[in-house]
C-alpha cells in the first residue's frame, strides 16, 4: 500500500512540476468536482429546495454562482441541510475556485511578461534577420530601411541577448521611425539552435550576423554560422553574411557557413581602403556614396537589345545610369571592360544608378562636345615619405600594403606611444625603409619634434586599446594639432585619418583632412549590401582588390579642359578614350561639406557641366 502511495505522490508531483498548466488543470479539475458534488448532495439530501431550483442542473448552476461569488449566498432559502450544502458551495469556492483565477491571473501576467520579454516565435516569410547586437545594428537598420521602403509588408527580425524593451528603446533613439517596416526584437543566444528558431530564419529573404563588442568576436560568428548551418532550411536558402576581423580565421569561417555564407573580411577591407586613401585622398567618401542605399548602388542588369555591341558604345544608351562592367553568362564579371568587348547575349551589365527603376535607354544618343575633350597626360602624384601616427592591429599589414606601392629607396617613419619597437612585428619588406620614434600623438612637443611638415603624407590610426568614442577624441586632438601646425592651406602633406565612429566624422571635419576612413560603417553598409544583392559580393571584392580595375580620382585637365562648359557625357567619352569608366566628378569647393564631401556620382548625362582645374575625376581604370 505505502508503494502504491508512494507512486501516485511521485506521479502528482510530476503532474505539478509543469508548471501553470498542470495547476489550472488540477485546480479546474477540483472545482468542477466541488459543484458537481454539492449538486447532487443537494439533490440526494434536499430534494424540495433542489426542485425548486430545477433540480439537478439547476443546483448545478447555483452551486456554480456560490463558488464563483459568496455573496450570491445571502439570498438563499430553505432547509438546514440545503443551507449547510451552499456554505460549503461557498467555503470550496474561496479556497478552489478563487485559486484557480489566482493561478489564471498569474499565468496570464507570465505570458504577458514573456510576450514583453521577446521569447515569442515570430512567424513570417521574405524577412531579413539581424543576429547579434553591437553599435553597427543601427547603421543596418538605416540602411535596410532606406533600401526596403518601397517594399510592402517589410520586416526586420533582430535576435540578441538582452532585453527587448531596451533594445527597442535603443532603435527609437537612434533610428527613430522606420515607416511601413516592422522592426522586431527577441531576446535570445544567437549561439543556440533553439533560439535562432525564435526568427524563423529558415523562411527569411537574407540573414546578417553581426560581430560582438568582445576581445574575440570572431569566435561567436564561427559559433553562429555553425547554428545556422543545423536549423532545418528551406529551399532556396537564403544568403548569410557575416564579418571576420582576423583573416587567419577566414577559412574556418567560410567552413562553417558554406557555400551560402558571405564571408566580409574586415581588417583587410579596412586596410586596403586605407592603403587606396594614401595613394587617392577621397576615395572613402565615394566608397560611402556607392554603398549607402541613400546614394548610388551598383545593380545587375540583362539589357538583350544591347547584344552583339561594344561596351563603349552601351555607355552613351543610357538616359540615367553608367555601365560600369559586365556579369558574363558563365558567372565571372570583368570591371571597366575594353571599349570594344562585345555584350553577349547572356551577359548583364553591371550598373552605376541612383535605383534600378530608374535606368532606362535614351531616346537618342547625347552630342559630345569635342572642343571640351583635353588630350593631355593625367598628371598622377609621386608617393613620398610617410608618417604613420599611432598602432594598432592593422598597422604591420597596412605598411606592407604600403610597400607594395611604394618606389625603392622609399621611407616611412612610425610615431606611437608603443614600448616595444612595432618594427619587429612588420614583414620583409622590398621597398621602403623604416624608422621608429615613442610619440605620444596627442601630445603638441611631441609632434613639433616630428616636424610634421617634412612629410608628403601623414596617416592618423585609431587606437583600438581605448572604447570607440575615447580613441576618436584622441585622433581629434592629434588632428587639431596638425592644424595649428600645418594650416589646410598651407600644409604641404595629405591627411588620412582612420576613425571608428562615424557620428564623429561631421566633428573632426573642422580639422580639414584630406579623407576619412570610417572602416567600420562602411564594412556594415557593405554587409547590408550583399544581404540585399548577395551577386554583389563577387563584384565588391573584384572592386576592392589591388589587382585589376580600382576606382581613382584624377585631375580635371586629364580628360576636360578646365573652365571649358561640357556635359557628363563629355566626360564619359573623355574617359572612354583613355580606357577608363568615368563615374562622376569631386568638386575642391565642397570637400568638407558633408553629406556627399562635393561627390557628385552619375549625374544628368545632359545638363551642363563645368570643372574648374581644382576638380577630380572619378573614375574605375586599370593602372
Amino acid at each position: 500500500m505505502a508503494w502504491w502511495r508512494a507512486r501516485v505522490r511521485y506521479w502528482f508531483d510530476n503532474t505539478m512540476a509543469r508548471g501553470t498548466p498542470a495547476l489550472i488543470g488540477w485546480l479546474g479539475l477540483a472545482s468542477a468536482v466541488l459543484v458537481l458534488a454539492i449538486a447532487s448532495l443537494a439533490v440526494l439530501i434536499a430534494p424540495r429546495d433542489a426542485a425548486e431550483q430545477g433540480s439537478w442542473s439547476g443546483m448545478v448552476w447555483r452551486s456554480l454562482l456560490r463558488t464563483l461569488d459568496p455573496g450570491v449566498m445571502g439570498d438563499d432559502e430553505g432547509t438546514a441541510a440545503y443551507l449547510a450544502l451552499m456554505l460549503a458551495s461557498t467555503v470550496g469556492g474561496i479556497f478552489i475556485v478563487s485559486a484557480l483565477i489566482g493561478v489564471l491571473t498569474t499565468g496570464l501576467n507570465s505570458k504577458i511578461m514573456q510576450l514583453r520579454r521577446g521569447r515569442s516565435k515570430i512567424v513570417e516569410h521574405g524577412h531579413t534577420v539581424l543576429l547579434g547586437w553591437s553599435d553597427q545594428v543601427f547603421t543596418v537598420l538605416e540602411e535596410l530601411i532606406e533600401a526596403n521602403h518601397g517594399r510592402r509588408r517589410s520586416c526586420i527580425a533582430i535576435l540578441a541577448d538582452m532585453d527587448k524593451a531596451d533594445m527597442d528603446e535603443a532603435i527609437r533613439l537612434n533610428v527613430g521611425g522606420a515607416g511601413r517596416i516592422r522592426v522586431v526584437c527577441r531576446r535570445g543566444n544567437p549561439l543556440k539552435v533553439s533560439d535562432l528558431a525564435l526568427v524563423s530564419p529558415a523562411t527569411a529573404r537574407s540573414v546578417i550576423v553581426l560581430a560582438p563588442q568582445t576581445p574575440d568576436p570572431d569566435i561567436s560568428v564561427v559559433k553562429t554560422l555553425l547554428s545556422l548551418n543545423a536549423q532545418p532550411w528551406q529551399e532556396p536558402r537564403p544568403p548569410i553574411v557575416a564579418p571576420i576581423r582576423t583573416a587567419a580565421n577566414l577559412p574556418a569561417a567560410l567552413l562553417a557557413g558554406g557555400e551560402h555564407t558571405r564571408i566580409v573580411d574586415a581588417d583587410d577591407i579596412a586596410v586596403r581602403l586605407i592603403v587606396q586613401a594614401h595613394r587617392q585622398r577621397g576615395i572613402s567618401a565615394v566608397c560611402a556614396e556607392i554603398l549607402d542605399f541613400q546614394g548610388h548602388e551598383l545593380y545587375l542588369r540583362p539589357e538583350p537589345s544591347l547584344t552583339g555591341s561594344a561596351f563603349g558604345e552601351a555607355l552613351h544608351v543610357f538616359a540615367r545610369g553608367v555601365p560600369v562592367g559586365l556579369w558574363h553568362a558563365d558567372g565571372t564579371i570583368t570591371l571597366n571592360p575594353a571599349s570594344g568587348a562585345v555584350i553577349g547575349p547572356d551577359d548583364e551589365l553591371i550598373m552605376l544608378a541612383e535605383d534600378d527603376e530608374l535606368i532606362g535607354l535614351a531616346e537618342r544618343r547625347p552630342r559630345i562636345a569635342q572642343e571640351a575633350i583635353s588630350d593631355l597626360p593625367v598628371a598622377f602624384p609621386e608617393p613620398g615619405s610617410a608618417l604613420v601616427l599611432g598602432w594598432n592591429p592593422r598597422a604591420a599589414k597596412i605598411i606592407e600594403r604600403l610597400d607594395g606601392f611604394a618606389r625603392p629607396g622609399s621611407h616611412l617613419h612610425i610615431a606611437a606611444l608603443q614600448d616595444r619597437d612595432p618594427r619587429e612585428r612588420l614583414p620583409g619588406l622590398a621597398n621602403t625603409t623604416v624608422s621608429f620614434t615613442r610619440c605620444d600623438d596627442t601630445a603638441r612637443t611631441d609632434l613639433e619634434n616630428l616636424d610634421v611638415r617634412s612629410y608628403h603624407s601623414i596617416i592618423v590610426l585609431a587606437d583600438e586599446s581605448h572604447g570607440p568614442q575615447l580613441a576618436d577624441a584622441r585622433t581629434l586632438v592629434t588632428l587639431l594639432h596638425l592644424r595649428d601646425l600645418a594650416p589646410y592651406g598651407d600644409r604641404p602633406f595629405s591627411l588620412i585619418v582612420e576613425l571608428r565612429d562615424d557620428a564623429n566624422r561631421e566633428i573632426a571635419q573642422i580639422t580639414q583632412a584630406d579623407d576619412f576612413i570610417v572602416s567600420e560603417k562602411l564594412i556594415t553598409q557593405l554587409m547590408t549590401q550583399l544581404s540585399e544583392s548577395p551577386r554583389l559580393h563577387q563584384v565588391f571584392t573584384t572592386l576592392l582588390h589591388p589587382e585589376g580595375p580600382e576606382i581613382y580620382l584624377n585631375p580635371v585637365p586629364g580628360y576636360l579642359h578646365p573652365n571649358v562648359p561640357a556635359t557628363f557625357a563629355t566626360l564619359l567619352e573623355a574617359a572612354r578614350r583613355r580606357g577608363e569608366t568615368a563615374l562622376g566628378y569631386r568638386r575642391r569647393s565642397r570637400f568638407h561639406e558633408p553629406p556627399d564631401y562635393g561627390i557628385v556620382l552619375n549625374p544628368d548625362r545632359r545638363a551642363p557641366l563645368t570643372l574648374t582645374e581644382d576638380d577630380l575625376v572619378i573614375v574605375l581604370a586599370d593602372r
